[in-house]
């Protein structure tokens, strides 16, 4: 009897610490976490992004969590806080996140993103037809922005206005709006609440595509020049956590995308290598806007 309880008494033991084992083993276990500006309606972002969280933790092997956040500067403050180890970012998203966490790289953009452009759009009430040339017609209409930190639905159409019109939107608009993001500007201008407003023109064409935009009551009327656009940024410090050129391999397995399902959220047509280097003209011109600090 006694032998018996002392067996029974013994895998006991064995299993508690087999289980105590296996928790301290899991709980070492390395997740790399990401996130995404809110450029557009959340379940599109949950679509694209929970494919790439399959992607990215069958190609390196390890658990990979897509973090949604509600607006440009919540992804850019859990990447400051190490929420969030790898981030798609706007351009100006990215350039702030970078200074915040010295050390952290870009390292893939879309191929598209290197020749980025936004859309001015107008309500067809507002008079305004296409033109070649910046539309100098949109002076005294309604205008609505995108978010105040994207680079496509703020900075570079604000670098535009003030160059062409040599005032600040404030001055030039009878009502300045922030929509939040490139979704909702279309539909406010399409429901005619702003008169004009500016857009990420592939969200403009994805949506435009799904029949999600009324052509009889909104309208293209200019498209900006080129510019740099969105990347991955990677959080200094992720080869001490998660090992030796760790960020090399989380750039190699981006750059290696080729799914055209997974290609088609974006959408991109492919990835290609990017650096800090291609990101110093938004860094400038957003500094000439003071939207970032020295």
């Amino acid at each position: 009897m006694f032998f018996k309880s002392l067996c029974l008494s013994l895998s006991m033991l064995s299993l508690l610490l087999g289980t105590t084992v296996q928790g301290a083993v899991e709980s070492t276990k390395k997740v790399l976490t990401f996130t995404a500006i809110p450029d557009q309606d959340q379940s599109q972002l949950r679509l694209r992004f929970q494919k790439v969280a399959d992607y990215l933790a069958s190609e390196l092997n390890i658990t990979v969590k897509y973090i949604p956040v509600k607006s440009y500067a919540a992804a850019i403050t859990a990447f400051r806080n190490n929420q969030v180890q790898l981030a798609w970012f706007g351009g100006l998203s990215g350039v702030r996140a970078r200074q915040l966490v010295p050390g952290s790289q870009a390292i893939a953009q879309g191929v598209e993103d290197r020749e980025f452009s936004s859309y001015f759009i107008a309500h067809r009430s507002a008079g305004l037809t296409p033109t070649a040339n910046f539309p100098q017609g949109i002076v005294n209409k309604t205008f609505t922005f995108g978010s105040k930190g994207s680079t496509s639905g703020r900075l570079m159409p604000e670098f535009y206005i003030r160059q062409h019109l040599q005032a600040s939107p404030q001055q030039l608009f009878k009502a300045v709006g922030f929509s939040g993001d490139h979704s909702l500007t279309i539909t406010q201008v399409q429901a005619g609440a702003f008169q004009v407003g500016v857009v990420n023109y592939q969200v403009w064409e994805s949506m435009l595509a799904a029949g999600k935009i009324d052509t009889d009551k909104v309208q293209v009327i200019w498209q900006t020049p080129h510019y740099t656009d969105y990347q991955w940024t990677i959080r200094a410090g992720v080869d001490s956590d998660f090992g030796a050129g760790f960020s090399e391999r989380v750039q190699a397995v981006l750059l290696a995308i080729t799914a055209p399902d997974l290609l088609a959220q974006f959408p991109r047509s492919g990835f290609i290598k990017a650096s800090n280097a291609d990101y110093l003209a938004i860094e400038t011109t957003a500094l000439q806007l003071d939207l970032i600090q020295p």
